[in-house]
């Protein structure tokens, strides 16, 4: 199709997206105290290290919509890592199955003290329509401990900033805590 057509269509066609949300002005209003809370408790950034452990990618898509510029995670001073060893929080999605259980206990392992491990969606809190099975180890709990769990399928990112800043104002875990 020539691209002067491509262009006619869509012309044509218009936007078919929905509006964008109303913005929340409680979040904005918050959103300095929130990063002062977090200065107070880190010092720094909260380093956040994401983990698939099964997932439908329905929870993945809310997390990725943080990174956005209606949520705007990092100008919150949070941000995410791709190593657990830069890491102060493990947000974990998913069953765990079976042939990740290893990888998340090694990932828990590698992360540095203090940490916390956040369980995102139906299927990190309770095992979802998946259970326990030959295949799945079910909740995120079942494999490595769990500090705050965020319901939802998926949860919305409101939701998930809120767990997030559940656990790291619930105050600094030290290594002989955990």
């Amino acid at each position: 199709m020539a691209t002067h057509l491509i262009l006619q269509k869509m012309f044509r066609t218009g936007f078919v997206s929905e509006p964008a949300p109303a913005a929340d002005l409680a979040l904005r209003t918050r959103e300095q105290q929130i990063h002062a809370d977090l200065l107070g408790i880190f010092g720094q950034a909260v380093a956040i290290r994401h983990v698939d452990a099964g997932s439908c990618n329905g929870c993945e898509l809310e997390i990725h919509a943080l990174g956005g510029p209606h949520y705007n995670i990092e100008g919150l001073g949070v941000k995410f890592v791709a190593s657990p060893r830069h890491a102060d929080l493990l947000l974990v999605t998913g069953p765990v199955s079976r042939h990740l259980e290893v990888a998340l206990k090694r990932t828990y392992e590698a992360t540095p003290e203090p940490k916390w491990v956040v369980a995102i969606g139906d299927c990190g809190c309770t095992g979802g329509i998946f259970g326990e099975s030959y295949a799945s180890c079910g909740r995120v709990a079942n494999v490595i401990p769990v500090d705050v769990e965020v319901p939802g399928c998926p949860p919305t990112p409101l939701a998930l900033l809120e767990g997030i800043l559940a656990a790291v104002s619930a105050g600094v875990k030290t290594p002989a805590a955990s």
